[in-house]
């Protein structure tokens, strides 16, 4: 049986949200919102329970969501709001605000009630990337890190009796649980591997830190890993399948598929991937903190995704909008989003309990997020692919770690300095 998700939110439970409104004031008359985000099942879920109750504290406010494919999310909202069209409160990843400010498209949280010295009390220290000067942009719901997932199922059949504590242990676990044919194929990996989820992620603010290094400088508009620990990282990183054959990159296309599929023994991934693999029937699985280097030290990696003010929301809207973002970032609706969805709270107070930090699924990542680095994207889609590219050149050409490497950070930093001149 999968692991369940604990303690489960009881709709009756109003109190934060009808404490806002009346903190607040009551409207004058009926007010209609917009609620924009991208489709993810669980998402949508979390946010129409959150509707759910802001409407019931707040009877003279509706709220309207509209998703929208990944693929097409950010190319909607850039066309409607210039419009005059679309979301008063959208949804956006971190790394796209800088985005988001230069096209106008948002605009900054009223400082009351949106204090920068009250939320850099409350939340965790990872949401100051929201900020600018003396205003806040936006905020979270919920944040992420990650974890290492495993397959109890295998671990039991090939005699291991939990997860590994350090890389050397990971790598040893994941040989046992590798499994090839007669021709020498891989048909089962003992931990998955590929850029294209979440391991650029692993690779810059876990693997470079493990081994000495700083990914970048500058409040990250300098690229460092060009260096001795970004060498090392990258090659114990396409070593796990060129050296070690315990993985192999492009195995069943995508790693979190594997893992789903029971094909895999160890799958590194975010706080958001539990929902989906708590649905999966026959996977049994648990959770643990990302492996430690050799001397103990632990890194980890947050993002989140954040709700924020459009600049079409103006007067009454623009009012209402305020009052669903106190919401959306209250304690209620973020143990909400972290039942359903399986995304970290934002605020200590929430994520911190005893019930949560000690839970066997959501306490790793939780635990993860006192040594978690943000990276400050200026280009996210376009950073992965250099990462991407630097392990294809590597895995399928041949080229050695360092050249790649020097490869990968000339490009990174080409990015950053057109970006940030």
């Amino acid at each position: 049986m999968p692991v369940t998700l604990g303690n489960q939110f009881k709709s009756a439970a109003l109190g934060a949200a009808a404490a806002i409104a009346l903190s607040a004031g009551a409207a004058t008359a009926e007010v209609e919102i917009e609620y924009w985000q991208y489709f993810f099942e669980a998402r949508v879920n979390a946010m129409d329970q959150l509707i759910l109750n802001f409407e019931a504290a707040n009877p003279d406010i509706k709220v309207n969501m509209t998703t929208f494919p990944y693929a097409d999310y950010r190319t909607k909202v850039a066309a409607a709001i210039p419009a005059g069209e679309g979301p008063d409160v959208v949804q956006l990843f971190y790394g796209w605000l800088n985005d988001y400010v230069a096209a106008k498209l948002i605009q900054p949280l009223p400082s009351d009630p949106f204090s920068p010295s009250m939320i850099e009390e409350e939340f965790f220290p990872m949401v100051a990337a929201m900020r600018e000067g003396d205003n806040y942009w936006a905020l979270p719901t919920a944040v992420r890190s990650l974890a290492l997932f495993y397959n109890e199922r295998l671990f039991d059949e090939a005699g291991i009796e939990g997860p590994p504590e350090t890389l050397d242990e990971m790598v040893e676990i994941a040989k046992k649980l590798t499994m090839t044919d007669d021709a020498g194929n891989i048909t089962q990996v003992g931990i998955t591997a590929g850029m294209t989820a979440q391991d650029h992620h692993w690779f810059r603010e876990v693997l470079v830190r493990q081994f000495g290094g700083d990914p970048y400088l500058d409040d990250y508009q300098t690229v460092n890993y060009n260096s001795e620990a970004g060498v090392m990282a990258a090659e114990f990183y396409t070593g796990l399948a060129n050296v070690h054959k315990v993985t192999a990159f492009g195995f069943m296309d995508e790693p979190q598929a594997a893992f789903k599929a029971g094909r895999a023994g160890m799958h590194i991934d975010g706080s958001f991937r539990i929902g989906a693999l708590n649905k999966t029937r026959g996977l049994k699985w648990g959770v643990a903190e990302l492996p430690a280097n050799s001397e103990g030290m632990k890194s980890n990696y947050s993002s989140y995704w954040v709700n924020a003010i459009t600049t079409k929301a103006e007067g009454e809207k623009y009012d209402a909008a305020v009052k669903f973002m106190q919401y959306v970032t209250s304690d209620e609706a973020m143990q909400i989003w972290l039942d359903v969805v399986g995304e970290l709270p934002a605020k200590p107070s929430v994520g911190l309990t005893e019930a949560n930090s000690n839970d066997a699924v959501f306490g790793p990542f939780i635990r993860g997020l006192a040594y978690a680095n943000t990276t400050k994207f200026a280009n996210e889609s376009a950073q992965r692919q250099i990462l991407i590219d630097m392990v294809q050149r590597i895995d399928l050409e041949g080229q050695s770690a360092a050249d790649s490497i020097a490869v990968a950070a000339e490009a990174e930093q080409t990015l950053l300095d057109e970006y940030y001149n």
